[in-house]
């Protein structure tokens, strides 16, 4: 089994757990982290009508985040849909929204015609996508030209501060005991720590972003640098 098929079938394992284990270890804060990645959305965002692609969209809580924040900011949506190769994951979100269009698919071939999005987001997915150059030329490849690209992700410090060292030692320490006896899949939770320690800093993404052709507008770090937030746009 390749080690992308690995991290599927894991996400297959906790799917029916998920989204409560999400709740209690961040302590309901990443409801916050979603909201202000769709309000910064939609300010960059010229267009209405938007059409909004949602990768790796797990149980789909962005989505929902979209919908609601729209909502709220007087945004039209035309269209959203989501995407995720996980297809325990993807039975959870059919039931918590029959209304949206879940396809199954990994992030490196998406079945979206070229330039047809205006807003791509992915939280809390890129690090878990083995070719993830392949997946942001692919996320380049929908977005129409000044497009929107959305990214929430854990992200390694390389020199941490105090309060850095302290949140990471929850991360590594913590969270993996709290989230293995809500879904019973310790396992799964030890990777969170683990797939964050390999991957990129901040400036790392930043420059792979500018490299498939997207310009960086705004990038913002959450507690203590658990949870950064990249805006960038289609050049």
């Amino acid at each position: 089994m390749s080690k992308q098929q690995e991290i599927i079938t894991m996400f297959d394992d906790i799917a029916g757990s998920y989204d409560l284990t999400n709740r209690v270890m961040s302590c309901g804060i990443d409801i916050t982290w979603r909201k202000i990645a769709c309000k910064q959305a939609f300010k960059l965002s010229k267009n209405q009508g938007l059409e909004i692609a949602d990768i790796a969209c797990g149980t789909g809580d962005m989505i929902s985040h979209w919908q609601k924040n729209a909502q709220k900011e007087g945004v039209e949506i035309q269209s959203i849909i989501g995407f995720d190769p996980s297809e325990g994951m993807l039975s959870v979100a059919r039931k918590k929204m029959p209304e949206i269009n879940f396809i199954q698919c990994e992030a490196t071939e998406l079945p979206l015609e070229s330039e047809s999005k205006d807003i791509l987001s992915i939280a809390y997915g890129i690090r878990n996508v083995v070719e993830r150059k392949k997946a942001l030329n692919e996320f380049a490849r929908v977005l129409k030209k000044d497009g929107i690209l959305v990214i929430l992700e854990f992200t390694k410090c390389e020199n941490p501060s105090l309060i850095e060292q302290l949140m990471g030692f929850y991360t590594k320490k913590i969270l993996p005991f709290v989230g293995g006896i809500i879904s019973r899949n310790y396992r799964a939770y030890r990777y969170l720590p683990d797939s964050i320690e390999e991957f990129l800093t901040t400036d790392k993404l930043n420059t792979e972003l500018s490299e498939v052709g997207f310009k960086p507008l705004y990038t913002k770090a959450f507690s203590a640098g658990v949870c950064t937030l990249f805006l960038a746009k289609k050049l």
